[in-house]
């Protein structure tokens, strides 16, 4: 025991002096002597061992990017003679950090369109019930059970110079023969669409491997993060928790009054990856935004707001459609080109976005830009102090997850725990779903004897279909041991997409020439329609300016 006490005091030194790949200030917060006393339920007496606590701020590389640290143990100090002397096989340590991120939770909101258009028809014959043989793309559009949509009928305007589209009135001939000019109006969403999600809380994430390696053999190996802050070797040999973080965040956003809208996968035309196209991502301020449709000049606009302008024919032609997604994307396209940073667009403004473990295409997350310095606690020797815990088994009683729906709320995995010893005693808990569920962190607690306590954790998975989730619930002791394991499972449905008042994304119908017996009966058709109209008034009696 001697001889190992002994190693681990020249390990303190090696440290501090070894830096690699660019980490700085490596340091050494504290270090002591304690002799480290266990008392269990199962006997009153206390099992003492010596061993060494090494209190670490291990900084991160540039920009919150990678480092390393090698520090290698040559020589020893005996107590006994003070003399120095050199080990045969230096053990190494390995202290490896990745690159920060900040994981931001999501929440689905509703599906906006991204260029929605105003066409227009030059008609005889402008009726909101009229066929596409008269307003031919403004012809009112049905669901999917074919059911008439009745607010996706044609606006119409009459002919003249000051209206929404100027045009010609003609003749009195042609009233007579063509019947009287109109224009038929209508709002259509053609081409892409977006989801919207509301942004979060932010968790920060990385992790930490130790290694100690004797030779060619690898006797140590920990990894530990914000989500397993508590880890001991099999052996018992090597104990690290994670205490925290020392650094005020500054670089860190937040983007609580923002929208991130995702480019919609699968849809008409679409390619199936298209949500990993980082240069489709945008981030939006929420007041740009109208959720229920109701306003014009917004994004997510409706055939209510566009058919309900109160000037609609005096209006100038695209009114009610401004400040939508692809004027944005535009302006930052120009931006762009004059080789300035993009003021809506992901690309460009942000660091390793996306890049986190288990990223989806439905999860955010960007890089810290920041250094990040981590305080470890690892536990390897101690004396001069005589320090008493309390360890006490414990047991997971239940696993409890609802099935929810996907990315439009959290699920909530409530997990039940109990004390099944004799004394009070600390434990922690960690929640490890398989992929495709956001970051969970551990979290620390404290039972008496025989009580049971429930903790919850939020579940954020990071794709909106339905799916199935392994999980498991892990209890740990007051030395970070294992001490009991639940596996589960849970199930999500899939993400109802929410137009909003809109309906299923437009296609323009294909348009094809008429054969010339089909031509001479719309003729004669046109004809005898517009000269009943031109006797009756009929034409433009309603939706007149």
């Amino acid at each position: 025991m001697e001889r190992l006490i002994l190693a681990f005091v020249c390990f303190i030194t090696a440290l501090v002096g070894i830096i690699t790949n660019g980490v700085v200030g490596v340091q050494i917060l504290s270090k002591s002597k304690l002799e480290k006393c266990e008392k269990t339920s199962d006997s009153g007496n206390l099992n003492c061992s010596t061993k060494i606590v090494v209190n670490l701020a291990v900084p991160s590389g540039s920009n919150g990017g990678e480092a390393s640290i090698v520090a290698e143990i040559v020589e020893v100090e005996e107590n006994s003679t003070n003399k120095m002397q050199t080990l045969r096989i230096p053990p190494v340590v390995t202290v490896n950090k990745s690159a920060a991120y900040a994981l931001y939770e999501l929440t689905y909101i509703r599906d906006v369109p991204y260029k929605p258009l105003e066409y227009y028809v030059k008609t005889r014959r402008c009726d909101p019930g009229a066929g596409a043989n008269v307003v031919k793309i403004c012809e009112r559009l049905r669901d999917e059970d074919g059911h008439i949509i009745e607010q996706t009928q044609p606006i119409c305007c009459p002919c003249g110079p000051r209206r929404r589209i100027p045009s010609s009135c003609g003749n009195v001939f042609d009233k007579l023969v063509k019947g009287k000019a109109n224009t038929a109006h209508c709002l259509r969403f053609p081409g892409d669409w977006f989801h919207v999600f509301g942004i979060g809380q932010r968790t920060l994430g990385f992790s930490v491997q130790i290694e100690v390696k004797t030779g060619s053999k690898v006797s140590q190996e920990v990894i530990l993060g914000p989500e397993n802050r508590t880890v001991a070797s099999k052996d018992n040999f090597l104990r690290v928790n994670l205490i925290g973080d020392f650094v005020g965040y500054t670089n860190i956003p937040s983007f609580e009054d923002f929208y991130l809208v995702i480019p919609r996968q699968g849809g008409p035309g679409q390619p199936q990856n298209l949500g990993r196209n980082f240069s489709m991502w945008m981030l939006l301020e929420r007041v740009r935004f109208t959720l229920d449709g109701l306003e014009c000049n917004k994004i997510g606009v409706s055939y209510e707001a566009f058919n309900s302008q109160p000037t609609f024919c005096s209006s100038p032609f695209w009114s009610c459609l401004h400040n939508q997604l692809w004027n944005f994307r535009e302006a930052d396209q120009n931006r762009i080109n004059r080789n300035q940073l993009p003021l809506y667009g992901l690309e460009g403004r942000f660091e390793r976005t996306n890049e986190h473990p288990n990223a989806g295409s439905h999860s955010f997350s960007i890089g810290v830009t920041e250094v990040l310095n981590t305080n470890l606690l690892i536990e390897l020797r101690a004396d001069d102090i005589e320090f008493v815990y309390q360890r006490s088994p414990g047991k997971i009683l239940s696993v409890t997850i609802p099935t929810f729906e996907a990315l439009t709320q959290f699920g909530v995995a409530k997990v039940t725990t109990q004390n099944i010893g004799e004394v009070e005693a600390s434990y922690s808990l960690t929640f490890d779903c398989s992929r495709g569920v956001a970051l969970l962190e551990e979290q620390f607690f404290i039972m008496k004897p025989k009580e049971s306590t429930t903790r919850s954790f939020k579940l954020h998975p990071t794709t909106d279909k339905a799916a199935k989730y392994f999980c498991a619930a892990i209890l740990k002791d007051s030395e970070f041991n294992e001490v009991d394991r639940a596996e589960c499972q849970f199930s999500t449905t899939a993400t109802v997409l929410d137009n909003g008042s809109q309906i299923t994304p437009f296609q323009p119908p294909k348009t094809s020439a008429n054969g010339f017996f089909e031509s001479i009966r719309s003729i004669w058709k046109n004809l005898w329609e517009g000269l009943v109209d031109f006797i009756t008034g009929k034409s433009c009696r309603y939706f007149l300016l």
